[in-house]
């Protein structure tokens, strides 16, 4: 075959021209999607998933255009027609993972078991973020150590989420403290109450009814009697996953703080070891 440079300068201009408006049809996306989603207050992910699927919709279409344009690909092409089951099922075969991710990324869209900015975890993966992008392939979450995790449709669709942000984000935190059975249950529980009611992050959830009737703002109960420890279980909510985290690991401190003020014993397991002689 004779070298045709003006062919291949179109070869090479359709590819380049592809990239270029697939750059700038992600670009201006990404800003209207931004813009129009704050504005009218709507959830952007359909709008992501679209933007996501323009560098395969034009990449492809330039890809059957080289293959019109090529004789000796037309030629190929006539070749593989007869033998197109086998080629069939050699492609599906090969591509059947990516074709899975792709249309599990589709019924997540459908579905939605989430959207673009909701905090989600995989419990069997034990993976936890806030959803950045839905592409075509894969979803993009941010974990709570600013680090990107990539993860197939596909295994998003097989596997159990945990959802913290549909329909209500607040969040009720089980907060457990274990003090001694010698130690004071009713001092060590208004402790957890004065220490929790008072942290900025704390949300009191009672109604107007239940507020008239005096119902406890925050619920303490004892659930457990272990080996060497009398549990003691906070019902704590907050308006979001990460005021709730926050809330805990604050509380941790203060009523670890007052329990040694006051006299209030965090027990630990002790040990007796008998050594006998032989």
């Amino acid at each position: 075959m004779k070298f045709d440079w003006k062919y291949w300068l179109l070869i090479g201009g359709l590819i380049l021209l592809a990239y270029v408006v697939s750059f700038i049809i992600r670009k201006v996306l990404s800003v209207a999607i931004r813009r129009k989603s704050e504005q009218l207050n709507a959830d952007p992910t359909k709008f992501v998933f679209i933007k996501n699927s323009v560098s395969f919709i034009i990449f492809t279409i330039v890809l059957i255009i080289i293959f019109l344009l090529t004789p000796e690909l037309k030629l190929v092409g006539k070749g593989l027609f007869a033998g197109a089951g086998i080629l069939a099922a050699t492609i599906g075969f090969a591509s059947q993972k990516a074709f899975s991710n792709i249309l599990s990324g589709i019924f997540i869209l459908i579905f939605k078991p989430f959207s673009v900015r909701d905090t989600i975890e995989l419990r069997s993966e034990g993976m936890k973020g806030i959803v950045e992008e839905l592409t075509l392939r894969h979803t993009v979450i941010r974990d709570y150590e600013n680090r990107r995790i990539i993860i197939p449709n596909s295994l998003i669709s097989e596997t159990t989420l945990v959802n913290s942000s549909i329909v209500d984000q607040r969040i009720k935190k089980h907060i457990e403290f274990g003090i001694s059975y010698d130690s004071n249950i009713d001092l060590a529980k208004r402790i957890i109450q004065e220490e929790i009611i008072k942290h900025p992050k704390f949300l009191d959830v009672r109604t107007n009814e239940e507020t008239n009737n005096d119902a406890p703002i925050l619920l303490i109960k004892l659930v457990n009697l272990s080996e060497y420890s009398v549990i003691l279980r906070a019902y704590v909510w907050s308006e979001s996953n990460d005021d709730a985290f926050v809330l805990q690991c604050d509380v941790y401190e203060s009523i670890k703080k007052r329990f040694d003020k006051e006299g209030i014993e965090i027990p630990y397991p002790h040990r007796t070891i008998v050594y006998k002689k032989e």
